[in-house]
């Protein structure tokens, strides 16, 4: 019986031959994630429902990345730090990343990827909806609520529907005006936010296997923003490679099978594809960029699981070197170790870090930041009139503070061109 690569891991982690779209099944998790917004209600429930006596069901395989609501005063985003902090000495956590020590690796699904822990043909749960961000190492990943991840905390398995699969097909080579942001936003606009409703979404095709895993993270990151499970991306050398790098633990490679059947099968091809732009206030509502260019700007922002990635400063450095931004401009690296690497990587000489120094940008420290609003005193914080153009992955009203404010998601490229200028600009101007 024909499968899709999603079909598969499932049924392994299911200990099935096969699975089909629609049954349920006990799955048995590989890997559960949480942070500092969900942690707190997750381990309470936790508590509640196994008891004086409960115990985790693996300890090596819960994973805590406190990232979200981290560098501020609030007593109340502060109070869930010491919260974890407890929970992990108490029960004495070996995978939990303090903020404010060595340790401490910056937003949970970039450090999963950097960590080792997306490992190809496993299953991984998050109690964060961008968890399908590890789907782009061939593997099934997704996010649960606080009740369902405080079940897999006291049991390791979790009771889920098999969901139907949809394809996307990128054939042809990247021209070097586009990212894989400029690809998702083009999904979107053509399934809207609940084309993809409990599917998973299957990336394929030339275009998409010559990214790097940090271009592919952003696609199978937004699959969410179409309703989806999941994200996934069919293991290669390139994605072989880079998790040998990290750990040594053993992996499957899945692939779907060439008649495996799929909901919708969508194809592009990447040459005649344009840099694109999610309007406000939605990430479905798709345009090109030479529609809104000319947009007035106050703010630029480049950060987040989806834009905080090494190869986003790549696109940015490339084209902020030797320049100014005529915007306030956000560089919010999405891990301590990219943190590291902007001082690291350079172009002709120059690191990226002294090219936005020199450009006039802000660098913040490493953390989910303005991506969702965040307190008041949170760097890079949307406030009342602003219009701001971003590399993050939600527009909605008030997603990166005020609900006042306008949001446009766009690619590295896209942000980097509309900061030198202080309006809404097609990168192709300046490469």
């Amino acid at each position: 019986m024909a499968q899709t690569i999603t079909q598969k891991i499932l049924a392994k982690s299911a200990k099935r031959k096969t699975v089909e779209p629609g049954e349920s099944v006990w799955l048995n998790v590989d890997v559960l994630m949480t942070h500092d917004v969900c942690g707190p209600p997750t381990i309470g429930i936790w508590k509640r429902e196994f008891g004086e006596n409960a115990k985790i069901f693996d300890k090596e395989k819960l994973v805590i990345f406190p990232d979200h609501y981290i560098f501020t005063e609030n007593e109340h985003a502060n109070r869930n730090i010491n919260i974890l902090r407890d929970f992990a000495k108490e029960y004495d956590v070996p995978n939990y990343y303090d903020v404010g020590s060595e340790r401490y690796k910056g937003v949970c699904h970039i450090a999963l990827a950097e960590e080792g822990y997306n490992v190809p043909g496993t299953v991984l749960f998050g109690s964060d909806s961008h968890t399908c961000t590890s789907g782009a190492f061939g593997m099934f990943s997704t996010g649960v609520g606080n009740t369902d991840a405080a079940f897999i905390l006291g049991t390791g398995k979790i009771w889920e529907k098999v969901p139907e699969s949809m394809k996307f097909i990128f054939d042809g080579q990247m021209p070097d005006y586009l990212t894989a942001k400029d690809l998702i936003l083009q999904i979107l606009g053509d399934i809207t936010t609940d084309g993809a409703t409990y599917r998973a979404m299957e990336f394929d095709g030339e275009a998409v296997y010559s990214l790097s895993m940090e271009e592919r993270m952003t696609l199978t990151n937004m699959a969410i923003e179409g309703g989806a499970m999941s994200g996934i991306i069919a293991a290669d050398s390139v994605c072989e490679a880079y998790v040998k790098e990290r750990t040594s633990k053993p992996y499957e490679i899945f692939n779907s099978d060439p008649d495996a059947k799929y909901y919708a099968t969508y194809r592009y091809d990447v040459s005649k594809m344009e840099p694109t732009v999610a309007k406000p206030h939605s990430p479905d509502n798709r345009d090109v960029v030479r529609n809104v260019a000319g947009t007035k700007l106050t703010k630029c922002y480049i950060g987040s699981c989806t834009g905080g990635k090494l190869t986003d400063f790549a696109f940015a450095a490339k084209m902020l070197r030797g320049r100014e931004v005529k915007v306030p401009t956000f560089i919010v690296p999405g891990s301590t170790l990219v943190d590291k690497q902007l001082s690291e990587e350079t172009i002709d000489g120059l690191s990226y870090k002294d090219i936005f120094l020199n450009a006039g940008c802000d660098i913040a420290e490493s953390s989910c930041a303005a991506c969702l609003g965040g307190p008041s005193d949170t760097v890079g914080r949307s406030s009342d009139g602003d219009i701001v153009i971003s590399t993050t992955n939600r527009n909605f009203p008030g997603r990166m503070g005020s609900k006042k404010s306008e949001v446009y998601l766009a690619s590295p490229l896209t942000v980097a061109a509309s900061a030198l200028t202080g309006v809404i600009t097609d990168p192709r101007d300046f490469l």
